[in-house]
């Protein structure tokens, strides 16, 4: 079968089994591409019959109302894929009412037809293994149930990943919250770990103002030793606090 897409991928080290000889597989992404470029491609690649400029601003505006007409209610199905609104949460009587305390509310998003008729389009290389390095690969928040987006000040984020069980007297060692809007180090209370495993690290998230951040995870943990130097390990994804 004739492929048009190729992806790189390294191996891993499994978060999910103790088994040693246990692997997952990543893709090595070139890197995040925004709307804007998204569109040039469309144009400059793909031969779309308009201007870069026209492009983005329908899709910003199909987004938007995307969004609006999700927060109503409504499930959209692009083909490409499709998206609804859910409630998270236990309701113990048929009368209890929607309490933001102890249900929220998200927003899922799931393949559709036409992207994964692509996926059999796509060769996939193993280059072979990854940085054996302390990595963040997951971060869940446990009350939306938001996987490397949302995150909720005052309740647990799981992180999941290789190596990053904190460990070591090092005064970095710990895991941290950095501000994108001026680059301050919000660092987690050493009593806020909740979990602290060498796949899994639970934390209590600070109470951090609304914004993005970037989480960072510091350890001296190595699979036998301490090790002399600390471990940084910085989460690719961009969190955000709403």
């Amino acid at each position: 079968m004739a492929t048009f897409h190729a992806i790189k991928a390294r191996l891993y080290e499994n978060p999910l089994t103790e088994n040693p000889n246990d692997f997952i597989a990543r893709v090595d992404s070139e890197r995040t591409l925004n709307t804007r470029e998204v569109c040039e491609s469309a144009v400059t690649r793909g031969g779309a019959d308009t201007t870069i400029d026209r492009m983005e601003h329908d899709v910003v505006l199909f987004f938007k109302e995307m969004g609006y007409r999700l927060c109503d209610g409504f499930a959209i199905n692009t083909g490409y894929f499709s998206a609804s609104t859910g409630i998270k949460g236990v309701f113990n009587s048929p009368n209890e009412t929607f309490n933001p305390d102890k249900h929220s509310l998200f927003i899922q998003f799931n393949q559709g037809a036409l992207l994964r008729q692509e996926l059999a389009n796509i060769d996939v290389e193993i280059i072979g293994m990854g940085d054996t390095e302390a990595k963040i690969l997951e971060v869940e928040d446990v009350k939306s149930g938001s996987v490397n987006d949302v995150i909720t000040p005052g309740r647990n984020l799981r992180i999941k990943g290789s190596r990053i069980k904190l460990a070591g007297d090092n005064e970095q060692v710990g895991v941290s919250f950095i501000s994108g809007a001026n680059g301050d180090v919000i660092k987690v209370d050493p009593v806020d770990v909740v979990v602290n495993r060498p796949t899994e690290v639970i934390i209590l998230t600070p109470d951090l103002p609304a914004g993005e951040y970037r989480l960072q995870l510091i350890t001296q943990y190595g699979k036998n030793v301490l090790l002399k130097e600390p471990r940084v390990a910085l989460f690719e994804q961009v969190l955000t606090v709403v």
